[in-house]
């Protein structure tokens, strides 16, 4: 298992890892709509719509085929993008997923983020547990990006 350290502040819930490959190429996965399911650690990712782009960049609309208990669909732009360094998307619930590349001995520290303050409804995600449910889900996501590289 990745050893994995909490970096929460506010209402962000953060956790990085050490992943052991350069920036560049864990990049490539997650500027790839199409690969998320490989690593997404909530089991809720299917898989892009077919007309989402090959590669993200600032401003990429993307569509998910999503499943928590039912399936529905989701609809994603990208609002932060930095190559190699990070990338960041958010939805119409308004929260923002966030990956921070650093480079590091051994490897590329990876930091996933749920930022969720600007929500536009963060009562509905305290009853759902979104906070503690996503840590869960970051942690597991790190991990297959190690498992993946090692």
């Amino acid at each position: 298992m990745a050893n994995i350290e909490n970096r929460d502040h506010g209402q962000v819930v953060a956790r990085s890892t050490i992943v052991p490959a350069p920036p560049g190429e864990i990049f490539e996965i997650l500027a790839d709509p199409r690969r998320h399911g490989e690593i997404d650690g909530s089991g809720s990712v299917k898989s892009a719509f077919v007309d989402a782009p090959e590669r993200l960049s600032l401003g990429a609309r993307f569509g998910m085929k999503m499943r928590i208990v039912v399936p529905y669909s989701i609809k994603n732009t990208v609002v932060e993008f930095e190559e190699n360094r990070r990338i960041a998307w958010r939805h119409l619930g308004g929260h923002v997923w966030r990956y921070i590349l650093e480079p590091v001995d051994g490897g590329t520290r990876v930091t996933e983020e749920f930022d969720w303050s600007t929500n536009r409804a963060p009562v509905m995600l305290a009853v759902m547990g979104a906070k503690q449910n996503n840590a869960v889900a970051i942690e597991k996501t790190l991990a297959n990006l190690v498992r993946i590289f090692s």
